[in-house]
């Protein structure tokens, strides 16, 4: 029986291995390996979204995996595309140090990579998404004007070594230069997650109290997040809170008058464009090796 089993399993691995390592059903589609940061941030999902509308009316096929914030995985997912013979990776990188083997295995393997939204130290053949740092210059600037250039500012930091934070951080950072009575109360990592971001604030509002005048958010999740524990505080009439990405709970709540505002990064645009930057690769046609997609400020007037 031992053997019986054994010999059905060792089958069973061999046809997984067979179908897992299958490259397509059409030798002329296009199939693009995607590995993506986290599918449950609402600005990843609509990336997602946009790819694969972009990749159906292309006829392009995407076969797509969610790394789950682990760069560990993220290069494991890049293998598997290596294994299937995929024509081009669109890579969405977990961090910029960790998730840049994945990049020189791809291109050691001969199949181009496109970096989508955030960086890698190792260099892709292509980029898709926006300078960060100009977002949160201008989340910044907007809690500069609303304070008067003064005033207690926190910070939440997103995923720690990934590009998005890291200049984020720079661009915020600008900010705080070019006007020497804002002060940084504090800052910390709430790894872009709402929950977290909750947590956080309500330990600083224990911490810090009344000193508060504004909260910097590196995306919206976690600007929601801190936006519940300021409103639970009964303290929203004195606490400025900004957000980047405008996603859809942000956008709402900026036109309730609750966000104060939110940075639009357009992840429809950034999708789409990178499907379509694979397709030119796979094609051999001329394709950008950087595309920029620029930043606008959201506020209650401008948010229709």
């Amino acid at each position: 029986m031992k053997t019986m089993t054994a010999r059905l399993t060792a089958c069973f691995l061999t046809l997984a291995a067979l179908c897992g390592c299958q490259r397509k059903e059409d030798p002329n589609q296009i199939v693009v390996g995607v590995s993506l940061l986290n599918l449950s941030s609402e600005f990843i999902v609509m990336l997602n979204e946009a790819m694969e509308t972009k990749a159906g009316e292309l006829g392009v096929k995407l076969i797509v995996n969610d790394a789950q914030r682990s760069a560990e995985r993220q290069i494991q997912q890049v293998e598997g595309f290596i294994a299937q013979k995929v024509d081009v990776i669109i890579l969405n990188p977990c961090e910029v140090e960790a998730s840049s083997p994945a990049v020189d295995k791809a291109k050691a393997a001969g199949i181009p990579v496109i970096n989508l939204n955030s960086a890698t130290r190792s260099e892709p053949d292509a980029f898709v998404g926006s300078h960060d740092e100009e977002s949160a210059r201008l989340a910044m600037q907007h809690v500069a004007d609303k304070l008067g250039g003064k005033g207690n500012v926190l910070m939440m930091q997103g995923f720690m070594g990934q590009a998005a934070q890291l200049k984020r951080d720079q661009g915020a950072k600008e900010i705080f230069a070019m006007n020497p009575d804002l002060k940084l109360l504090a800052s910390q990592t709430a790894e872009w997650d709402r929950a977290k971001a909750m947590s956080l604030m309500e330990n600083w509002i224990q911490s810090y109290g009344d000193q508060i005048q504004a909260v910097f958010a590196q995306n919206d999740e976690m600007a929601m997040g801190a936006l519940l524990a300021i409103e639970r505080a009964k303290l929203k009439d004195k606490i400025i809170v900004v957000g980047i990405d405008a996603i859809a709970d942000a956008k709402q709540a900026v036109k309730e008058g609750r966000l104060d505002a939110t940075v639009f990064q357009d992840a429809r645009g950034q999708g789409a464009t990178a499907v379509e930057v694979a397709a030119k690769i796979a094609r051999k046609e001329p394709f950008e090796k950087a595309t920029y997609i620029p930043f606008h400020v959201i506020t209650r007037e401008t948010a229709q």
